[in-house]
């Protein structure tokens, strides 16, 4: 099964200073259809204005994932933290028995990023943010952002506190790369740049996916294309 999910069609708000654009149902929006695919609860695909962002709110018990796509996030916490996440670098923050943050874009230009929530596979653990200062570039084509699988996990990998793996694939012009699916996983995949066949279905810039009780993934790249999808247990 592969559900598509038209960026065009995504709820959205427009505050000004950010353009939101929901894949799931978040703050005000809501739709029936649109309730995630727990643990994965929230995916928005946020554009920020310069010298804006989010100021200090609080989260519990989640762990919240942000990949930057382009400028930067500044990110400052109530455990001390703080660091600047730069386009094609990820930061994740387990929020566990509570912490509080900002997030602002200190740069002269616009920020794009995806930010994307899952329920963490133990709560009340203690709060922790991390970032990654490396972009993901000049390497093989398929590689992971953040994962807590037992089998993949190691210790040069962020960790999701959840059966989870969240990867990044970077695939050229007219290349082809295959993924083994799992039947007892589910995917959600999100196009960050470029177009692409998925299975003979045409996926545009920014458009979502859900893949469910499917043997295999085949990417067909229409032009040079970057996805970031997540592999996550059935619930």
């Amino acid at each position: 099964m592969i559900n598509i999910f038209p960026f065009e069609k995504l709820g959205n708000n427009n505050y000004g200073w950010l353009n939101a654009h929901y894949h799931f149902n978040f703050a005000d929006y809501f739709h029936s259809k649109k309730m995630g695919y727990p643990p994965l609860l929230v995916w928005n695909d946020d554009q920020i204005k310069p010298g804006t962002g989010f100021p200090m709110h609080s989260h519990q018990n989640m762990e919240i994932i942000t990949y930057v796509r382009k400028g930067a996030i500044t990110h400052e916490d109530s455990l001390g933290n703080k660091g600047i996440t730069r386009a094609g670098e990820i930061q994740i923050m387990s929020a566990g028995t509570g912490i509080t943050h900002s997030e602002y874009n200190a740069e002269k230009s616009e920020t794009l990023l995806f930010q994307i929530w899952i329920q963490p596979n133990k709560v009340n653990l203690k709060p922790r943010w991390e970032t990654v200062n490396t972009k993901f570039e000049n390497q093989n084509d398929f590689y992971i952002l953040a994962s807590g699988q037992q089998e993949i996990w190691n210790p040069n990998l962020i960790q999701i506190h959840q059966d989870a793996t969240l990867y990044l694939i970077k695939g050229r012009k007219n290349e082809t790369i295959e993924y083994s699916l799992n039947q007892n996983r589910q995917i959600y995949c999100v196009v960050s740049e470029g177009n692409l066949f998925l299975n003979n279905n045409k996926l545009e810039h920014r458009t979502g996916v859900y893949i469910h009780k499917e043997k295999q993934l085949n990417f067909d790249f229409i032009v040079d294309t970057e996805i970031v999808f997540i592999d996550l247990p059935e619930f």
